[in-house]
């Protein structure tokens, strides 16, 4: 599938100076936002995106906050419900680091490594998707919804039905 709302930045041609990009998304754009995130539909979707290149240490940092409304559904009620969602975020690129000298490095699993830039370019968009789907929550419900379970069995008719107790009956 063509990807219709990517915003690509070749890395070489961003400038050491901090730079910003305001991305908005179009009606279908919002249409494959909530394709990718598997949601019922997304209302609307804003980032505020900065990068800034640090050459002598071969760093990208990538920066910014988003604002989206999304269209859930309720995991408790199945009632169709408006969140919005407002992180702020922050990503490091290695502008010279491969897959390959990632493994042969010695790596501190405590560290959080920077990311690898794949074919010269980085896509704000696909970022800014990426930041927003990491604060979506797994079972969404809305809010002072709760989870109440009830059995529908009586705990006296689980004993008086147990095979277990029949076959202590048994022993005896």
């Amino acid at each position: 599938m063509q990807k219709h709302f990517s915003y690509p930045l070749i890395v070489e041609d961003i400038s050491s100076g901090e730079q910003h990009y305001h991305l908005t998304a179009s009606p279908d754009n919002l249409q494959e936002i909530a394709e990718i995130l598997q949601i019922p539909s997304a209302e609307s979707f804003e980032a505020d995106i900065y990068t800034k290149l640090n050459k002598k240490e071969h760093l990208l940092r990538v920066w910014g906050n988003l604002n989206a409304t999304l269209r859930l559904q309720s995991v408790i009620s199945l009632e169709y419900f408006s969140k919005t969602y407002s992180p702020d975020f922050e990503v490091v690129f290695d502008t010279k680091a491969t897959f390959k000298s990632q493994k042969e490095e010695e790596v501190d699993f405590e560290e959080d490594l920077p990311d690898i830039i794949i074919d010269g370019k980085i896509d704000l968009a696909e970022i800014a998707l990426e930041q927003l789907a990491l604060v979506l929550e797994d079972y969404p419900r809305q809010e002072g919804e709760v989870f109440e379970w009830k059995s529908e069995f009586s705990p006296e008719d689980t004993e008086k039905e147990n095979p277990f107790k029949i076959l202590a009956s048994l022993k005896k």
